[in-house]
């Protein structure tokens, strides 16, 4: 073939390529000739099912827990022990079909609600615990419904309170004055405890008496128009309008705002402060000042008709049937939807609930947990997150660390060889002689309380790197050993090119591939170091989460029986991250050396 007609081949197939015309199908071998050694180390890749299957869940882990931990941050001291070892599932907001439109009375728990229709018919949905399923008879009519942290309380059409759920330390005995009382005004389940109001006035409390701060004075009785309470106390409000803390405790709850007082007509409390509404409507905020608890919302001052709290936030019905929420929105509780009918509203824990005049029932807040929560009360989601991003980190610095070791040792060793390669094997097998789980356990125990969190993240990465660069440094010796042996390799030195760029710059790039290979299998051993560590206590340690200490909580028997989505969710994750890993390293070492299938 000439010349010519070589070069106008040529020029055929690159515009053949650049227009993404399909070219003529070739004999394998002259299509092997064709392609770069990169390219085909590609296709062959791709052609890997398994491999390409691991790549894409590991991408899919990286992405979810990376970008994912960035759109939903952790607060790591965040804790609620009235969301503790929660199931997942989001059935919290579930309302039943009977009550969804012909709710009369409605009431949030913890992690329930109670619910009671314009016919006295009583409801319930959320999580239930074995307890709360043992309803009161279904044949009695009732009027008023009230859910605590873990019990509820429902007043019949005749007068009479009726209690189920929890019955910790006298729950359930409803004292005789309740069940011979025939003027009940408001039943109200607490924390822990319950409370009557009765329409002469009358203040009576049952349960858990240590649970909560309340000192009556006696003065007060016969004169209490409501009561309200939060985790720590009680508030009261009064036939002559005034509000009365039931503490002598020195807390800011305590800095009731004297000019409000003889003109107040609707108060409400959550763990943070305390609100009332005055007869001009105006919203009156006190205790402490967090979630914007203080800044209350424009459309609530002068027209707030009743209030109710939540766990962190307050809800206000105004004067023309709207809805208003304000302070902690984690859950979506202050997101309030644009109502214009509402006759009565609910807030409690992280939900609030509206009816308005034709018994329509609405709620917004928290529908549940994806993945569960822990003995702490926090999400088990979005610490997989996080702690999957801090396994990670840790696993890709200290393989990161030891990769650069390893390619210098190597690279030098075997290129000089002799006494350099000598010295430079015999660190190596000593390094490689210390057991690493022993070492990192003593260093911790002598050194890591004395650091920070920070520090001890970082004395774990370091001593990763640090103690498993030999095998690679071995694998790079054996390949540049080889390499230094090449006709380029002797064309280099004859054109004197320095002995640190020939290594570097020349042969180490052709033995690259290897190197990767190494990696990333070395990769999924640190995920696997770290988390191992962090699952004996060594490693980093509560409150910031990694996969390991997540399955270091629950390991215990209890856990393990019955709250099960602890220990599954996070033992899954690691366990995908590292097969996936697996995967694409033997992908790659397979398609760098396709005989390596027939061996």
């Amino acid at each position: 073939m000439s010349e010519k007609k070589k070069r106008t081949g040529s020029f055929t197939l690159t515009l053949r390529r650049l227009f993404g015309m399909k070219e003529k199908e070739t004999d394998i071998l002259k299509e092997e000739q064709m392609q770069s050694p990169f390219r085909t180390i590609v296709r062959n890749y791709v052609e890997n099912k398994v491999a390409m299957f691991g790549l894409i869940v590991f991408i899919l882990i990286f992405a979810t827990v990376f970008i994912g931990s960035a759109i939903w941050p952790l607060d790591v001291n965040y804790q609620d022990l009235t969301q503790q070892n929660v199931s997942p599932g989001f059935n919290m907001m579930s309302i039943p079909s009977g009550l969804k439109n012909n709710a009369q009375d409605v009431s949030v728990g913890s992690i329930f609600a109670v619910g009671v229709d314009r016919d006295g018919k009583l409801y319930q949905w959320g999580k239930l615990t074995d307890k709360l399923k043992k309803m009161p008879d279904d044949s009695q009519t009732y009027v008023q419904v009230s859910a605590g942290l873990d019990h509820a309380i429902a007043l019949t059409s005749e007068g009479k309170v009726v209690t189920w759920g929890n019955d910790r330390l006298g729950l359930a005995n409803i004292p005789f004055e309740v069940k011979d009382a025939t003027d009940i005004k408001q039943i109200l389940a607490g924390y822990q405890m319950s409370f009557v109001v009765t329409e002469s006035g009358n203040l009576y409390y049952w349960g858990n008496e240590n649970a909560l701060t309340i000192s009556v004075d006696p003065e007060l009785q016969g004169n209490i128009d409501k009561v309200v309470v939060n985790l720590t106390t009680a508030f009261v409000l009064t036939k002559d309008q005034r509000v009365v803390m039931l503490s002598n405790s020195t807390t800011p709850f305590a800095n009731i705002p004297e000019e409000i007082q003889g003109n107040v007509i609707d108060i409400a409390a959550n763990d943070r402060a305390v609100a009332a509404v005055t007869e001009d409507g105006q919203v009156h905020v006190w205790g402490t000042n967090d979630y914007g608890l203080f800044d209350v919302p424009e459309a609530a001052q002068g027209t707030t008709a009743a209030l109710a709290g939540g766990r962190f936030h307050f809800t206000a019905l105004t004067t023309d049937n709207t809805v208003v929420s304000w302070g902690n929105d984690i859950y979506g509780q202050a997101s309030a939807p644009h109502l214009t009918d509402a006759a009565s509203i609910e807030a409690g824990y992280f939900q609030s609930y509206a009816i308005d005049a034709d018994g329509h029932l609405t709620g917004w807040g928290l529908k549940g947990y994806l993945f569960g929560t822990d003995h702490y009360g926090r999400d088990v989601a979005m610490r997989m997150l996080a702690g999957g991003r801090m396994t990670m980190t840790i696993g890709a610095i200290a393989v990161i660390i030891s990769t650069i070791i390893g390619v210098i040792v190597g690279g030098i060793s075997g290129y000089y060889g002799g006494w350099v390669d000598n010295l430079l094997m015999r660190f190596a097998e000593i390094v490689m002689s210390l057991p690493f789980l022993p070492l990192a356990i003593v260093l911790s125990a002598i050194v890591g309380n004395r650091l920070s969190e920070l520090g001890r993240i970082s004395m774990i990465m370091v001593i990763l790197g640090l103690l498993s660069w030999p095998s690679l440094a071995r694998l790079i010796r054996a390949q540049v050993l080889s390499a230094r042996e090449q006709e380029y390799v002797t064309a280099a030195k004859a054109m004197g090119i320095r002995e640190f760029t020939l290594i570097f710059r020349h042969i180490l790039p052709n033995v690259i591939t290897v190197v990767i290979v190494n990696t990333t299998l070395a990769f999924a051993s640190c995920l696997l170091t770290e988390s191992s560590l962090s699952f004996i206590g060594f490693g980093v340690i509560e409150p910031s989460p990694t996969w390991g200490n997540m399955l270091n909580s629950a390991q215990s028997s209890d856990v393990i029986a019955n709250y099960w989505w602890r220990w599954v969710f996070p033992s899954i994750a690691l366990s995908l991250a590292v097969i996936s890993i697996n995967l694409i390293g033997d992908g790659m070492r397979d398609a760098i050396d396709p005989k390596s299938n027939e061996r």
